[in-house]
Parts: structure tokens; C-alpha cells; sequence
């Protein structure tokens, strides 16, 4: 797998060519010696370890090996925080930038050392280059596990032998460039994606406008499909061509023909687009002519179109754009991973553009703005997540089953000595996994552009060849069995409702198997167009797919083995449509408040498409683990049909478009239960990871990825010591003023445009003094007048004047990730992004007891546990969580402590409140215009230095006379807010350490407590 892109490999080799050569004589007189090959594949680990490293790093690259003088090169580098030791590192000014795992030929896959050699990666601080080696392979890894370039030793060519130097030379570790390349190289394949994307669609909308002028007699919705189609088509001559399939700059060679023959006076007019069909049907069927040869790659894509027979588009148009895309490089600068970029923008466009030719809903999904794919989370996923999901599903089942047989690498190495019985036993074991391996079925139920199907494939080549390779070291000769064929008609399945993604999923398939003068796999059978979620026609009309019927020799032996994916979420989806799923899944835990598309693609693979003890791994939103509406679906994903294996939190945006955040979830359809992998990850990054019990997370309502089992048993002890809020007393919403069509009389658009019962100012005495989320803080009421409403039947939902009415309640911000609350009278309306805490009747809790409680870190910490987005800027504390949270029922006298130290909080508040409004008003009677900023209104958290500087940054210059006369007066008010501040904050530590005790908290309890 390159990491690099060509242009850039290049543009730095071309300075490099005198040294390259050098090293490469030294390379070759050693790695490329038949003996010394011979002798090293005879070689255990540890006799060849510093040899090697002497060798190929110290002789070839350029190091210097501990303990001669000025050394970069050490082998047995311990860890910087525990006791064990890498082979080797790699060290610039001291510090290590690079580990080396080395192993003997035993260790044929070195994707088994890939853990290992990245643990020692992540003790050192500095690392950012991973090698592993076992002697005769070697991989270079940048920062991450996904991406890798593999190089064989032992047939290096100079030109592969350049980027081998480019990358590991010492002289290019010291000055950083294998990063600098692949920086580059990113930089470069962004242009390069969004160049051609501009260009590829540019190429699409002239097309399908100049087919749309010149073919009336067909309707614009068959046009633009058949445009899209016909796109695809150039798009595998542009890449045939340079990958060799084709003769190279067909194309080119096409277009310069028909000029000529055009400019024949004795040579009737001929369109271009007829030589291009030409070519299409060469393509099909395979054409041997006088100084021309096409092989028939068929597979369907060039299969007869009646309709792309008939077309006429004008010449200028194809000569054009034609041209310009076939000039991008497609055998090294465009790859499939920017192609599936490329098509996932496309698929956008096509359901925008079907949509608005078409006054049929699109079915699943159906959409009401043309962004709406974007904003249903149908995005292209990255390598690495596909990557990540490819090994933790089939890859668990390929490891199972390698343990199952017995096949141990180590067993296969060349042996001339080898009796031919034991020759014969470890060649059934790999006989029996390679039939095994062509067993396994594999399915993307909402494909989209392949993304999926693509990794799958890799990963399943990589094994057939990982067989070939353990095969010819047991008979000495190298086994060439070519998988593909068979991988993309027998392993492979994918079903999706857009027939524009079936189309290119199969040609991005076809794009990663094509090989010269071999014909392309028909995949009409294993990759389909329907409703993956419904299969009753009267439902779902003609995109109705019934999965037994459609995959039949699937389903023969129980289902798919591994079902992956990306699938849509946010969808809209028709009253119709619901009812039938809500029924069909409701032993998933699917309701009609539960109907998000992605939680349907859940419940249908595990009891529809997924065979018993087969892997799920999807990335979807990670709302499934906390929002109230999905507790049934959780109660069936921790039940006694399947076990969550992996719950992947992503730290990073995932999709940069998306609005939510995901998470990778691994499921095995199996009733047993084993430790629940939780994995932070930023990327492909591993930041930290630990094991729960499922039996621990069962007993819980939601799932929050970040608690450990400390965290499990803190919350139970809390727990078994509490009252919940919402039994003890009564939680309520403030007033939603504005909605349309609601109140008496109903709101109308000018209603909600005039928005006339707010107001900044009291307008009359039906006006009341409102309270929203940002008029209060802890302890702390910041109403100034500013704020009306008149209340009443008006407003869209007025709730309950009792609530209002009420002598004393507590409030608590809505738009927060954390508890935020304090005490009022009877005299306020509350918002609706307020929540209110009431007594219930014979009560018997103070409510400031309960406010101290409630605002503590204990109170937090709990709120955390529940609802984890601390430091999101969207967090919210919803009424359903205030309900949750504990409160220790103790009597009236128990709870007086806490009580004067509520009524000290408030009263605290209030006098610094006081004294900075006072000061900070004569600040707005001195200088008009000034602004009061945060850290104006924090003014005693300065000191006066830090005070001119915030007036001058607001064009407030003082003169010194001035500054002489502000000095005073601000060190005063200084002094005693800061006085005030500090009571604060040590009444506030008080009442944490009063409701520690209450707990009876451990030290290391409080620890974790104040460690969130």
C-alpha cells in the first residue's frame, strides 16, 4: 500500500540519483547474493538481529551503530515507562524518532508483529517511524498502523530501491523528510482530487446538457443515468490505458485519428462519439486488427445499451473533456481511495439532480433539500476506518480459524529435510483454510461507492497470498494462485437503493482487479440495487429486496459471515415505511420514536442477513449509546443473542461534513459473552483502551465508552446510597414561546418574525421578568430587567401556572456540559432551554440542600457518567438527566450544614455581582462606547497593567494623570472582589468535601471524582 504520491516520490529522487546509486552498489553485493539469501533464511532472530542491522542500516543507509561514537542506530532500546525493549532504534540528538521489530523468516506475515512494534512505538514520546522486518521483507510505517510500504529485500530493483533510501537513509530520518514526503503527498493528493473532481464534473454537466439538447426523444432522468454511465465507462479507459490494459494514451491516439480521417476529403463525416463506441464495443467483445489489438474485458460495463447506441453528443464536447481527464495519470496520482472520493461526491450530485427530475420520493432516504445525502451522513469513509472494521471482522474470523486448524507460520519455512508426511500435514492445514477462506461471505448492505468491499478485497487477497507464500516454502516453489476472480464472485456481496452506487461500486471493484488480457468479473450477481430494510413491494414498490431470495446460496447455510459498512443515518423516511419497519423490527428495540435509518441497518443485519457467530462492524453515529429513545435497542444489543465485542469512540471528525459524531461498533452474533474492548482513538491512533465486563455495562441505562470499571463500581456505591431527583421531586421545562401554529390564536409566520411577546424592555404590566440560560450561573442570578414576556395562551407552550407561581424552585441551564444551577422566587417566567426543580407534595427536602448537592463535583462527576460531552460545544443537560442524578434522602437537621452554605454561595455571589456591576458601570459612565468584554467583567482577575492594556485594545487609551487616578480605584475594587472570589471558592471546595463524606468517598474515589 503506497503512502506516497508519484509526483512527489519523484520530484525529490531526481536530486538524490549520484548518492541512490552508491548505496544501491552496496545493497545489491549483499541482499542480492544468492548464498547470503540462503544463509539468512537459515537464521534464527537473535543470531541476525545486529547483523542485519549492521548490514542494510549501517553499510547501505548511512547509520552509525551503537557504541562507536556519535551513534544513531542502538539495538535493545528499552521503553521510556516499563521494562521492555524494541530490537532497535533509530535516534536523533539522543531522542528515539524510530522502533525496529525484527523477527527471523518464521514470521512470514508481518502484519502479526504490527501490535507489537507499535506499542514500543507509543512508549516513546518522539517516535513517529515504525520498521518491521523478518529479514528478507521489510515495512516502513509513518505515525500510523494503516499505512505501509512493504519492500522485498531480496529482489530490490534500483527504482524500488530509491524510495527504500528516500525513506530510511539516515540522512532523510535527520531532516524529517519520510514525513515531509508523506505531508506532501496528502497536500498533493487533496489538489489533485478536488482538480480532477472539478474537472470530472465538469465533463458530466456538459455532457448530460448537450445529450439533453440533442436527444429530445428521450426523457431527462433516463439521460442523466445514461450519462452517468456512460462516465463510468470513460472512466475505465482513462485508467486501462494507464495501467496497461490498453495501449497507453488511447484516448489520445483515438481523438488524433478521427481528426485525420475527418480532414479526408474522401471520407465521409464520422462523429467522434461513434469511434468512441467503437472502442466500447472492442472493450466488450475484443477486436485483433491490422496494428490494433483490444482484449474483450466484457463484465457488463460495456455491454450493448439500446439507448447509448442512439445518442448523438457533439464532437467539441467529448474531444474536450476526453482529453483533459485521460491527461491525470490514473497508475499513480489517481487511485481508487480519491476515485471513491470522487464517486461519493458524484452519488451526491445524482440524487440531488434525480430528485429534481423526478417527482417520485427516492424511496429509503427520501429527502427534503437536495443536501440531504450530506446531511444524512452518506459520506465516503476513510481508509483507515474501513480498514480498522476489515481487520476486527474478517480478520477475527481468519485468526479463529488459523488457531482452529492449527497453522502456526513459524511451521513454514523452507526445509529440504522435511519428511514428506510432515510436508503433507501442513500443506492440508492450509489446503482446509484456503477452502474455508473461499467459504466466507461478505456483505455491505448500503454500499454506496465500495469503500467497504474494496478493503474487504485487499484484506482477502492479502490472505490467498499469505497461503501461496506458506505454500512454497513447504515445496520450494512458488505457488501462483490469482484469487480475485474468485474473491469478487463468491466473497463479495453489496445491495444498495441508488442504482447509480450499484454501478459504481462495481467499477470501483473492476478498477482493483483489472489486470491485462483478463476479463472482468460479471458482478451483477453479488452486488444489487434495492431496499435493503424492506422487503414487501407494496411498501416498497419496486426497490423491494428480499435477501433469501436474492442471495439464496447465502442464506443456504445461515446468512453472511461478516456484514460491514457505512450506513445512512438521519434518513426521512414515509409514514408507510415506518409502520412496516416498526412492526417487522420491534423486537430490536425499533419504535416510532426509534427510527433513525442507521439503527434499522442494525436490526435488520443481526436478525436478518448475519449468520450465527458472525462479525458486524459498523460506523455510525454514537447517539445509539445515550439518547433515552434507543434503552430498548440497547437491551437487545446487550442481551443473549449477539456480543458487542469493540466500541470505538473517535476523537477525531470522522466526516468533516458530518454533525455528529461516530463511533466503530464491533458485534459478534453470538451468545457468548467475553470483555467489551472500549478504544479511544484520534484517527488511526490508538490514544488509550480498556476491557469491561458486559455484565457490568447490562445493568446500566445508557453506555458511556469512557468509564472503567472504577468508574462502574464508584456509580454503583453512589447509587446504592441515593434517591433518584425525578422520584423525589418534580423536574419541568420553562415556556417555549414561539412555534408556529401553536397558541390561541395560532402563531403565524409574522408572529414568528415580529417574535412579539419578548422584549428587552417592559413593554406594559402583562409583561413578567424572564429567565433563559444565560441570565444565571451557579449560585448566581444575572437577570438585569433586560429580559420580558407576556405570558399567557399566547405563547406556543406556556406550561403550567403553577410552576411559575411556585414561593421557591431551583433553575438549571439547559446548554451546558456540566450542572449549572441556583435559587429564585415566585416572581419569574422560565425558558424553555431552562429546566426548573419544584417540591413535591410532603417533600421533605430543602431545596437548597438539594441545589448544594446538585452543583457539586460528586453531582457532576455522576452527570458525566451519563452524559459524557464535557468540552462539547453543543452539550446539553436535558430534564431526563437532572432526573437521574442522585440525592441522599438525610433528615432536615442533616441537610442544615449544607443549607448555610448554600445561603452563603448565594449570598457571596450576589455581593461580587454587586461590586462588579458597580465598577464596571462606571466604566460604561467614563468611556463611551467601551465594550464590556469577559474579561472586562472578570476585571478583578487582572492586574493594572493587564487592565490598560484591555482599554487600549478598545481604542481607550488613558493618560498618565488618568492611569494615576484609575489605579486606585480599580486595586480597591480589585482587592475586595477578589476577596469575595476567594470565599467562593472555598465555601464552594467545603460543600464538595461535606457531600464526599456524605458518600464516605475513599481518597482514590475522590481522585476519580476530580479527575473528569
Amino acid at each position: 500500500m503506497s503512502i506516497f504520491q508519484h509526483t512527489v516520490v519523484k520530484r525529490h529522487l531526481e536530486s538524490n540519483e549520484e548518492k541512490i546509486r552508491e548505496a544501491y552498489k552496496s545493497y545489491t553485493g549483499y541482499f542480492l547474493h544468492a548464498k547470503i539469501q540462503e544463509n539468512i533464511r537459515n537464521s534464527k532472530e537473535e543470531q541476525f538481529q545486529e547483523g542485519f542491522l549492521r548490514e542494510l542500516f549501517v553499510k547501505v543507509l548511512g547509520y552509525t551503530l551503537n557504541p562507536d561514537p556519535d551513534y544513531n542506530l542502538i539495538t535493545e532500546k528499552k521503553n521510556e515507562n516499563n521494562a521492555e525493549k524494541a530490537d532497535g532504534a533509530i535516534l536523533i540528538n539522543g531522542e528515539v524518532v524510530g522502533v525496529i521489530e525484527l523477527k527471523d523468516r518464521k514470521t512470514l506475515d508481518l502484519k502479526t508483529i504490527e501490535k507489537q512494534a507499535f506499542n514500543y512505538k507509543n512508549h516513546h514520546r518522539n517516535a513517529l517511524y515504525v520498521i518491521t522486518s523478518n529479514f528478507e521483507k521489510l515495512r516502513f510505517y509513518i505515525g500510523n498502523a494503516i499505512d505501509f510500504i512493504e519492500f522485498n529485500l531480496f529482489t530490490l530493483k534500483e527504482s524500488d530501491f530509491a524510495l527504500l533510501w528516500l525513506c530510511l537513509a539516515y540522512e532523510n530520518i535527520a531532516k524529517g523528510l519520510p514525513k515531509q514526503l508523506r505531508d506532501e503527498s496528502i497536500s498533493n493528493e487533496d489538489l489533485i482530487t478536488k482538480q480532477f473532481y472539478k474537472d470530472y464534473s465538469a465533463f458530466k454537466r456538459a455532457l448530460f446538457d448537450n445529450v439533453t439538447a440533442n436527444n429530445p426523444q428521450y426523457g431527462k432522468l433516463e439521460l442523466f443515468k445514461k450519462t452517468q454511465k456512460l462516465l463510468d465507462r470513460f472512466l475505465f479507459v482513462f485508467f486501462a490505458e494507464d495501467k496497461g490494459l490498453l495501449s497507453p494514451n488511447s484516448t489520445k491516439h483515438l481523438i488524433e485519428q478521427w481528426e485525420k480521417r475527418n480532414k479526408d476529403p474522401y471520407e465521409d463525416y464520422l462523429p467522434l462519439y461513434a469511434r468512441f463506441k467503437r472502442c466500447f464495443n472492442f472493450l466488450n467483445e475484443g477486436y485483433t486488427g491490422k496494428g490494433e489489438s483490444i482484449f474483450g474485458y466484457n463484465g457488463g460495463l460495456f455491454k450493448p445499451d439500446a439507448v447509448l447506441e442512439t445518442i448523438l453528443i457533439d464532437d467539441e464536447i467529448l474531444k474536450e473533456n476526453a482529453l483533459k481527464l485521460a491527461n491525470y495519470n490514473f497508475a499513480t496520482d489517481i487511485d481508487v481511495n480519491i476515485l471513491g472520493h470522487i464517486f461519493e461526491h458524484s452519488l451526491t450530485e445524482i440524487e440531488e439532480i434525480t430528485r429534481s427530475l423526478s417527482s417520485v420520493p427516492h424511496g429509503e432516504g427520501a429527502a427534503e433539500s437536495p443536501s440531504k445525502r450530506k446531511k444524512d451522513g452518506v459520506f465516503y469513509t476513510p481508509s483507515y476506518i474501513t480498514a480498522y472494521i476489515v481487520e476486527n471482522t474478517i480478520g477475527k474470523l481468519c485468526a479463529g480459524k488459523k488457531a482452529a486448524l492449527g497453522i502456526d507460520e513459524s511451521d513454514y519455512f523452507t526445509d529440504p529435510r522435511r519428511k514428506q508426511k510432515a510436508k503433507k500435514e501442513l500443506n492440508d492445514k492450509i489446503t482446509a483454510y484456503r477452502e474455508w477462506l473461499e467459504s466466507l461471505t461478505i456483505c455491505d448492505p448500503a454500499c454506496g461507492s465500495g469503500a467497504f468491499l474494496n478493503a474487504a478485497l485487499v484484506f482477502l487477497i492479502g490472505e490467498h497470498n499469505l497461503i501461496n507464500e506458506m505454500s512454497a516454502k513447504i515445496h520450494g516453489d512458488e505457488l501462483v494462485y490469482d484469487a480475485k476472480s474468485y474473491i469478487l464472485e463468491n466473497n463479495l456481496y453489496g445491495v444498495d437503493i441508488n442504482e447509480e452506487s450499484v454501478e459504481i461500486t462495481k467499477l470501483s471493484l473492476w478498477l482493483c482487479t483489472a489486470e491485462p488480457r483478463r476479463k472482468l468479473t460479471s458482478l451483477n450477481n453479488n452486488i444489487k440495487c434495492g431496499n435493503s430494510l424492506i422487503s414487501d413491494p407494496e411498501v416498497a414498490g419496486e426497490k423491494a429486496f428480499d435477501w433469501h431470495k436474492e442471495f439464496p446460496h447465502v442464506f443456504e447455510k445461515g446468512g453472511f459471515d461478516v456484514v460491514m459498512g457505512n450506513p445512512p443515518y438521519g434518513a426521512k423516511i414515509d409514514k408507510a415505511q415506518i409502520s412496516y419497519l416498526v412492526q417487522k423490527y420491534s423486537d430490536w428495540g425499533i419504535s416510532s420514536a426509534l427510527n433513525d435509518s442507521y439503527f434499522i441497518f442494525y436490526a435488520m443485519s443481526l436478525k436478518i442477513i448475519l449468520a450465527k457467530n458472525g462479525y458486524l462492524g459498523f460506523i455510525t453515529p454514537n447517539t445509539w449509546k445515550l439518547i433515552d429513545s434507543a434503552k430498548p435497542f440497547r437491551k437487545v444489543l446487550l442481551g443473549s443473542t449477539v456480543s458487542i465485542c469493540q466500541i470505538v469512540q473517535h476523537l477525531n471528525k470522522v466526516f468533516e461534513e458530518a454533525t455528529v459524531d461516530c463511533d466503530t461498533v464491533i458485534v459478534r452474533k453470538s451468545p457468548e459473552k467475553s470483555n467489551i474492548l472500549i478504544r479511544f482513538v484520534n484517527e488511526s491512533l490508538i490514544v488509550k483502551e480498556h476491557l469491561l465486563a458486559q455484565n457490568i455495562v447490562e445493568v446500566q441505562d445508557y453506555i458511556n465508552p469512557f468509564l472503567t470499571k472504577e468508574d462502574y463500581a464508584l456509580k454503583a456505591k453512589i447509587l446504592s446510597q441515593s434517591k433518584l431527583v425525578k422520584n423525589e421531586l418534580t423536574v419541568k421545562n420553562g415556556v417555549k414561546p414561539y412555534e408556529k401554529g401553536k397558541g390561541k390564536p395560532a402563531q403565524t409566520d409574522r408572529t414568528m418574525k415580529e417574535k412579539p411577546f419578548t422584549s428587552e424592555i417592559k413593554k406594559d404590566d402583562t409583561f413578567s421578568p424572564l429567565i433563559g440560560g444565560s441570565s444565571f450561573h451557579r449560585y448566581k442570578l444575572m437577570w438585569n430587567n433586560n429580559y420580558w414576556i407576556k405570558y399567557g395562551e399566547c405563547l406556543a407552550a406556556p406550561r403550567d401556572k403553577y410552576i411559575f407561581d411556585a414561593e421557591e424552585k431551583l433553575i438549571f441551564r439547559q446548554t451546558s456540559d456540566s450542572i449549572i444551577g441556583t435559587f429564585i422566587g415566585k416572581e419569574y417566567i422560565i425558558r424553555d432551554n431552562t429546566h426548573i426543580i419544584l417540591h413535591k407534595e410532603n417533600s421533605n427536602y430543602d431545596l437548597k440542600y438539594i441545589l448544594a448537592s446538585l452543583n457539586s463535583k460528586l453531582s457532576n462527576y455522576f452527570f458525566w457518567t451519563i452524559n459524557p460531552e464535557k468540552g462539547e460545544a453543543m452539550a446539553q443537560v436535558k430534564a431526563f438527566h437532572l432526573g437521574l442524578l442522585p440525592i441522599k434522602n438525610i433528615p432536615l437537621s442533616e441537610q442544615q450544614p449544607f443549607i448555610v452554605l448554600a445561603d452563603q454561595m448565594l449570598a457571596l455571589n450576589t455581593n461580587l455581582q454587586t461590586k462588579c456591576q458597580r465598577f464596571l458601570q462606571r466604566l460604561s459612565d467614563n468611556f463611551n462606547g467601551i465594550k464590556i468584554t469577559g474579561a472586562l467583567e472578570h476585571f478583578y482577575e487582572m492586574d493594572f497593567k493587564q487592565f490598560i492594556e484591555a482599554l487600549k485594545k478598545q481604542k481607550i487609551p488613558l493618560s498618565l494623570k488618568q492611569q494615576d487616578e484609575w489605579e486606585e480605584y480599580f486595586n480597591t475594587y480589585k482587592s475586595e472582589c477578589t476577596t469575595f472570589a476567594k470565599q467562593i471558592a472555598a465555601t464552594d471546595k467545603e460543600i464538595d468535601r461535606m457531600v464526599y463524606e456524605l458518600y464516605k468517598l475513599t481518597e482514590e474515589e475522590m481522585r476519580i471524582v476530580e479527575g473528569v
